[in-house]
């Protein structure tokens, strides 16, 4: 239950905060309104950040599906990580992505029926790429979290100070964000996109439109295979 609950509450705090700051920039009357992609690596940046610091002591703070099956594929287990607990892990963070997107909705409650585009309201809560192309887009997405799942375990092999690491993780996922974010919006976790979608379609948003669920199995399949395939890169390197 503990790790359940960790994950869970880590996961809504980091969709809170990301999917939070993408929609200040994105939704009509928001003091925040125009502010721009730096704004928005930013805010994720930080957002992953405090999700990784208020989960990690309890979970590892997977907080995404990526993390925890690329874990799994490398051997990667821990005393709270172990192959029965798997499902538990993705189930606390698909759950916790839902929740923190329908946070996310109720505080910008007035600002959806003043936001016209259909576009923008989806944004806030899933991602959708600049040029549609299937197979770029599953390729973006797949190097993207290599990146991410490299970088965690070159991380995990570094002896930093403790308390160090969830800043060190932030900053690696807003150098993804500002080099790699440009083409889908960089998902890199399925339950990221997937658990805002699900909300997207149930919550009762003026004119929302469409939940895009063509484009849904992207941000999914191209993060996990990238996860793993950055996880077992790293192991087969420096082993």
């Amino acid at each position: 239950m503990e790790v359940f609950l960790s994950e869970l509450i880590g996961t809504a705090l980091l969709i809170l905060l990301g999917n939070g700051v993408v929609a200040g920039v994105l939704l009509k009357g928001s003091k925040s309104e125009h502010g721009g992609w730096i704004v928005i690596t930013l805010g994720w940046g930080l957002a992953v950040t405090f999700a990784v610091f208020t989960a990690g002591a309890l979970s590892g703070a997977h907080l995404n599906p990526a993390v925890t099956l690329a874990l799994a594929a490398t051997g990667q287990y821990s005393e709270q990580f172990t192959p029965a607990s798997i499902p538990v892990y993705i189930l606390a963070q698909m759950l916790g992505a839902m929740l923190g997107a329908a946070l996310v909705y109720l505080h910008y409650l007035p600002h959806w029926s003043k936001t016209e585009d259909q576009g923008l309201k989806l944004a806030v809560f899933c991602n959708a790429p600049a040029i549609r192309h299937t197979w770029a887009n599953v390729t973006s997405e797949f190097i993207g979290t290599f990146v991410l799942l490299f970088g965690i375990c070159a991380i995990g092999a570094n002896k930093f100070a403790d308390g160090l690491n969830p800043i060190v993780v932030g900053a690696l996922v807003l150098a993804i964000g500002l080099s790699l974010g440009g083409p889908t919006g960089y998902a890199i976790n399925p339950a990221r996109d997937l658990g805002p979608r699900i909300t997207h379609a149930l919550l009762p948003i003026p004119g929302k439109g469409s939940s895009d669920w063509s484009y849904s199995w992207i941000p999914v399949l191209g993060p996990i295979l990238g996860g793993i395939a950055g996880a077992m890169v790293y192991q087969a390197v420096f082993p």
